[in-house]
C-alpha cells in the first residue's frame, strides 16, 4: 500500500482530476480508495504525524489512501479539493473543518453522493453533523484552551499573549479564547496574528513583549508559532523566565520542555485523527453503516488498532458523536514517555 501526498496549487484542478490512482494494495480491499484532505500548507510539519497515521491505517486495512492539501494553505483551494473528491467518487472522505462557511457547499456535494465522510481536527461535532459527516475526531479546542488557562491561573498568571499563526481558522481563536476566559482577560486584545514565516513570528512576539513588558505568559498554537517564539524569548533573555505553553508537539518543543523553557504542551494526539478517520471510513463503507457506535465498537475490537495504541501510548476518549483525541498535557514530569514518538506518531 502506498499513500500519495498531493499538495495542490491553484493550477492543479484538471490535472488532479485526471490523476492516476495510488498503487493498489494486495488483499480483498484493493479497489477501495479513500482520501484525507487538510487545510495545511506544505510548510506545516505538524501534519506529518497525520500523514504517517493514514499510511498505517491504509496498511492495516489494505486500502488505498491519498493525502491532499493546498500547498499554500488557501482555503478556497481546499474547498476545490473537496469538490474534486466528490467528482472522483472516493469510497470515503476525511477532512478538517477549517472554516465551515467556506467548506460547507463542497462537503454537501460529497454527502449528496452518499460518500461516507468523517471530520477531524478543526471544527466541532455539531458542525460535523451539520455537514453530514458520520463523526468528528479531534480535540474540543475551546475546552483545551480553557484547561491550559486554568493551569496558568493556578500559577498566578493574569496576562498573556496568544501567538496565532493561523488566524483564518476558527479553532485557533477558540484556543486563545479558552485561555483568556480562564484567566479573565480579553482574548482579542491579547492575540497577535503572526503568520507562519518564522522570522516574522519571532519579530512580532519580540515587538509585543517590548511594548507590553508586564505580559506574564506566552501561548503558542503549534510548532509554527512555538518554535520562533522560543527563539524570540531566548534572544530577549526570557526563555525559562516567562510562563510559556503551546499546543502540539515537535522535537524542539519536547527539548524545550525538558530544559524548563516551556511549561507545557497540549497533545491532541493527531495520530488518532488520521488513523481513526480512515479506519472509520473503511468500516462505514464495507459495513454500509453510518452509526458511530457501531464503528467505534469495531475499532475497539480491532487488534491491529489496539496494538498501535499500546505502542504509541495513545488514549482516545469515545463519545456519542465521535472521538476526543485531546487535550493531554505534556510537562517535564511526563515528557520522556512521549518523546520517542514526538513529531512522528505523537
Amino acid at each position: 500500500m502506498r499513500v500519495r501526498w498531493i499538495s495542490v496549487p491553484l493550477a492543479w484542478m484538471l490535472a488532479a482530476v485526471m490523476a492516476t490512482s495510488a498503487v493498489a494494495a494486495d488483499g480483498p480491499h484493493t479497489n477501495e480508495h479513500y482520501v484525507l484532505i487538510s487545510h495545511a500548507a506544505d510548510s506545516d510539519v505538524w501534519w506529518s504525524t497525520i500523514k504517517n497515521a493514514i499510511k498505517q491505517a491504509g496498511d492495516d486495512y489494505d486500502v488505498q489512501v491519498d493525502y491532499r492539501n493546498p500547498s499554500d494553505g488557501d482555503l478556497a483551494d481546499m474547498a476545490r479539493l473537496l469538490e474534486q473528491a466528490a467528482a472522483r467518487n472516493y469510497d470515503g472522505v476525511a477532512f478538517d473543518i477549517a472554516d465551515i462557511d467556506v467548506l460547507s457547499k463542497p462537503a454537501m456535494r460529497i454527502a449528496a453522493k452518499n460518500i461516507p465522510m468523517v471530520s477531524i481536527n478543526s471544527g466541532t461535532a455539531q458542525q460535523s453533523q451539520k455537514l453530514g459527516a458520520i463523526m468528528h475526531i479531534g480535540q474540543p479546542e475551546y475546552e483545551a484552551g480553557k484547561a491550559a488557562g486554568e493551569r496558568a491561573k493556578a500559577a498566578g498568571i493574569k496576562s498573556f499573549v496568544c501567538v496565532n499563526h493561523y488566524s483564518t481558522n476558527a479553532a485557533s481563536f477558540e484556543r486563545c479564547k479558552g485561555f483568556a476566559d480562564a484567566i479573565g482577560v480579553d482574548a482579542r486584545k491579547s492575540m497577535i496574528d503572526s503568520g507562519v514565516d518564522p522570522t516574522v513570528v519571532a519579530s512580532k512576539v519580540s515587538a509585543y513583549l517590548r511594548n507590553n513588558p508586564t505580559t506574564q505568559a506566552v501561548l503558542a498554537l503549534g510548532p509554527n508559532s512555538a518554535e520562533p517564539s522560543l527563539q524570540a524569548l531566548e534572544r530577549m533573555g526570557l526563555a525559562g523566565k516567562i510562563y510559556f505553553g503551546t499546543f502540539d508537539l515537535s522535537p524542539v518543543i519536547i527539548d524545550a520542555i525538558r530544559k524548563g523553557q516551556m511549561n507545557f504542551a497540549i497533545d491532541q494526539q493527531p495520530y488518532l485523527q488520521g488513523y481513526m478517520a480512515i479506519a472509520a471510513l473503511v468500516i462505514a463503507h464495507e459495513d454500509n453503516t453510518r452509526d458511530p457506535a457501531v464503528i467505534t465498537a469495531k475499532l475497539k475490537a480491532n487488534p491491529k488498532f489496539q496494538s498501535r495504541l499500546t505502542e504509541y501510548g495513545l488514549q482516545p476518549v469515545y463519545t456519542k458523536d465521535g472521538v476526543s483525541s485531546g487535550p493531554a498535557f505534556i510537562t517535564k514530569d511526563n515528557v520522556d514517555t512521549v518523546a520517542k514518538y514526538a513529531g512522528q506518531y505523537r
